[in-house]
Order: C-alpha cells, then sequence, then structure tokens
C-alpha cells in the first residue's frame, strides 16, 4: 500500500490533476494532503468538489489549513475576512459563482470534517504548519499553531545535522516522530522548487500559489511527482503574485 502527501493546492485544479496523473493513483493508496486547498488560482470551489468526489473512491485525509480556516468561515456565516480577501479570498469568492446552497453545505462541511494533524501507522506526521508543545501534538494549547506556526521548520533549517536523536540537546518536538510532513512555508522562498528536508521535517509547499509547482511525495520511498509550474497552467492569471 502506497501513501502520498501532496502540498499546498491553492485552486490550482490543473496542478492536482497533473500531480495525480503522474502518480498513477490506485484503489488502495492513501492520499494526505496537508492543506491550504484554496485562495490562489480560480478553481478554488472546483478543487473542493473534485476532493470530496475522489474521497469516495481513493482514502483521502485532508489536513486543515489557514486559507481553508478563513474559506471555512465565510461558507458558514457570509462574513469576508479582509485579511482572507487580500490574500486569495476574492479568487475563491468568485470560483464559487455557479455552484448552489447545497454544494456550499457540502463544501463546508468538508471543512468541518478537516483534521488539524494526521499520524499514520509508521509514526509518520501530517499536519499544515507546526506546533511548539515539546510533548507532542496532543498537548499543542493552541489550535491556530498548527496551521499558522513556522518556528518548527525554521528549527529544523537551522539544526547541526551532526546531532544524534537520542541527545539530550535534540528538540523534544521532533523526537516523538518518526517523519513530519508540512506545508505553509514555500521552498521557493529558499530558492528551491522540490520538496526540502530538515533533520525529520520534510516541506512539501513547493509555491503552488505563486510562481512554483504542487508537489506529492511517496512517503515510503520518496519519489517526488509535480505539476508544471502554475502560472504556465493559468497563462492569465496573477494567482497571488499580485506584484
Amino acid at each position: 500500500m502506497r501513501t502520498f502527501a501532496i502540498g499546498d493546492i491553492h485552486g490550482g485544479l490543473k496542478a492536482l490533476i497533473q500531480v495525480l496523473n503522474k502518480i498513477e493513483v490506485k484503489d488502495d493508496d492513501t492520499l494526505v494532503f496537508v492543506g491550504d486547498y484554496v485562495d490562489g488560482w480560480s478553481e478554488s470551489a472546483q478543487v473542493i468538489q473534485f476532493l470530496i468526489e475522489l474521497s469516495e473512491k481513493i482514502n483521502c485525509i485532508f489536513i486543515k489549513g489557514n486559507h481553508d480556516v478563513w474559506c471555512e468561515e465565510w461558507l458558514r456565516s457570509g462574513d469576508v475576512s479582509p485579511t482572507w480577501y487580500m490574500h486569495g479570498g476574492k479568487e475563491t469568492i468568485e470560483s464559487y459563482e455557479g455552484f448552489s446552497e447545497d454544494d456550499k453545505e457540502q463544501h463546508l462541511e468538508c471543512f468541518e470534517n478537516m483534521p488539524l494533524y494526521y499520524l499514520d501507522d509508521e509514526n509518520r506526521l501530517f499536519l499544515h504548519a507546526g506546533f511548539t508543545s515539546m510533548h507532542g501534538v496532543e498537548k499543542e494549547v493552541f489550535e491556530t499553531t498548527f496551521y499558522f506556526d513556522r518556528t518548527l521548520w525554521e528549527m529544523a533549517l537551522t539544526m547541526d545535522k551532526r546531532i544524534e536523536k537520542d541527545s539530550a540537546i535534540y528538540p523534544n518536538r521532533l523526537k516523538h516522530y518518526e517523519e513530519i510532513y508540512i506545508g505553509h512555508t514555500p521552498t521557493i522562498n529558499f530558492n528551491c522548487d522540490v520538496p526540502m528536508r530538515a533533520v525529520n521535517v520534510w516541506n512539501i509547499d513547493t509555491g503552488a500559489a505563486f510562481t512554483g509547482r504542487l508537489s506529492g511525495v511517496d512517503v515510503n520511498t520518496k519519489e517526488v511527482f509535480q505539476s508544471e509550474n502554475l502560472p504556465s497552467l493559468y497563462p492569465n492569471e496573477k494567482g497571488r503574485n499580485k506584484g
């Protein structure tokens, strides 16, 4: 059985389809999405609809990201957060044109049911951004940390790779899990367009919201599957590259 971790999609349905086609998804695969399905390119609502239908055929885990929290709140109340509107919400709202109220209710239910993290049978942790508790995700105090934190990735990036995991100075946060898969912080910020590994943390957000690609990783073999750069798939759009 194969397990794939898939990075931040940000409304790029064409990129998602490319990645799934390259993976050649099978009925017994597990797909773990690390969040941020919406906000950016023009097909956010279409991405959610596609994923709902995909989950009826394939085992899918949909982790909740910060952009998903904003969209969920809008679907529930109709209130538009100015912060969300400026960071892709405008495009997401427009993508819902033509979707019925029943469709929106179904999408809201999908968002409401998204977990904040997923731990598999191999002790691999999947979440959108990070956590801060030295005792692990179960002891995290603030829910928002799971989809906003960047300190986990920053810590992993700066660690001396010579430090052994059983060392007293190895961060307790990292000792709890075999591997940790996150999104949220685009690797293109570090001039890298493929998933990055720092100690046992894998960052698989390769900048699909901006000028990068969407990535999927086979967590067993570490084979990477990528779409084309998103601007080439949506040549008449800017995504979140507002300039």
